[in-house]
C-alpha cells in the first residue's frame, strides 16, 4: 500500500508542480534527516490526498491557495500559483481567488498573495498577465486581423458548468 501512495504521490506531484522541482526536492531531502519529510509529503499529501476521487484538481488547487493565503506562506503559495495552472486555473481565476480569500484571511495576506502570484504569472505567462497564453490561430493568407475590440471573450455567465 504504502508504496502504492508513494507512486500515485510521485506522479501527481510531478505533474502539478513540474517534474525538475519535484526531483530537486527529492535530491536535497535525500539525507537521513529529510528523507522521511519527503515521504511524507508524497505518500500522504499527494498520494492519498490529491489522489482522491471528490474533488478535480483545479478544486484543490483553489483550496491550497486559499489555505496558503490564511497561513501566509509565501514560498508555499508561488509554487501552487504555477501548480493552480498547471491544473488549468487562469490569471483571473487566482485572482479571484485571492480576492475572495481576502475577506476571510484578511487583506494584508491577500495584498501579500497578489505580489506573489503576480512574480509567479509574469515568468510562467508569456503574453503577460492574463490566462495562460495559447499559441495563436495561423492566419489565412491575405486575412485581415481583428481589433481587440472585434474579439470576443467569454464570460462566466457564457461557459458551460463543469
Amino acid at each position: 500500500m504504502k508504496q502504492k501512495l508513494n507512486k500515485a504521490g510521485l506522479a501527481v506531484r510531478r505533474e502539478v508542480l513540474g517534474a525538475a522541482y519535484v526531483d530537486g526536492q527529492l535530491a536535497a531531502g535525500s539525507d537521513a534527516f529529510g528523507q522521511p519529510m519527503q515521504a511524507l509529503v508524497t505518500e500522504a499529501c499527494w498520494g492519498s490526498i490529491w489522489t482522491r476521487p471528490g474533488l478535480t484538481r483545479r478544486e484543490r488547487s483553489m483550496m491550497t491557495l486559499v489555505m496558503l493565503v490564511a497561513l501566509n506562506r509565501g514560498h508555499e503559495f508561488k509554487l501552487h500559483v504555477l501548480g493552480a495552472l498547471n491544473n488549468g486555473l487562469t490569471a483571473d481565476d487566482i485572482r479571484e481567488v485571492i480576492l475572495h480569500a481576502s475577506m476571510y484571511c484578511g487583506l494584508p495576506a491577500a495584498v501579500e498573495a497578489t505580489r506573489l502570484a503576480r512574480e509567479v504569472l509574469a515568468t510562467e505567462l508569456p503574453a503577460g498577465i492574463g490566462p495562460r497564453a495559447k499559441p495563436a490561430p495561423k492566419a489565412k493568407p491575405g486575412a485581415k486581423a481583428k481589433s481587440k475590440s472585434q474579439v470576443k471573450t467569454k464570460t462566466r455567465a457564457t461557459q458551460k458548468p463543469h
